[in-house]
């Protein structure tokens, strides 16, 4: 199984970048699927997250400027970061976790993302 992250990149403060993350699993609507982050000297940290029935939460530092969604058909997932700031600059990874009793989850390998201010 392989999560392949793309879209991250330099972005002046203020600006808006759209990250996407491609999933070879065989059946994707299964999974829940969740965008992190971690940024230099920091742990890793939830960021948005969308369930296997379009559910989603997001982190209070990124609510009302991010949006997460999901393409079943395609198998991947987005996340919309509007109004970047410095505190956003971070390596940002997908994960999939199945739903129910299993304990499958996999992660993508990051795709960073600087702000500059």
């Amino acid at each position: 199984v392989q999560l392949q992250a793309c879209g991250g990149g330099l972005v002046q403060s203020g600006g808006s970048l759209r990250l996407s993350c491609a999933a070879s699993l065989t059946i994707f609507s299964i999974y829940n699927m969740a965008w992190y982050r971690q940024a230099p000297g920091k742990q890793r940290e939830l960021v948005a997250a969308i369930s296997s029935t379009g559910t989603t939460n997001y982190a209070d530092s990124v609510k009302g400027r991010c949006i997460i969604s999901r393409d079943n058909a395609k198998k991947t997932v987005d996340l919309q970061m509007n109004n970047l700031n410095a505190e956003d600059t971070a390596v940002y990874y997908c994960k999939a976790k199945r739903v129910g009793w299993s304990s499958d989850e996999y992660w993508g390998q990051g795709t960073l993302v600087t702000v500059s201010s």
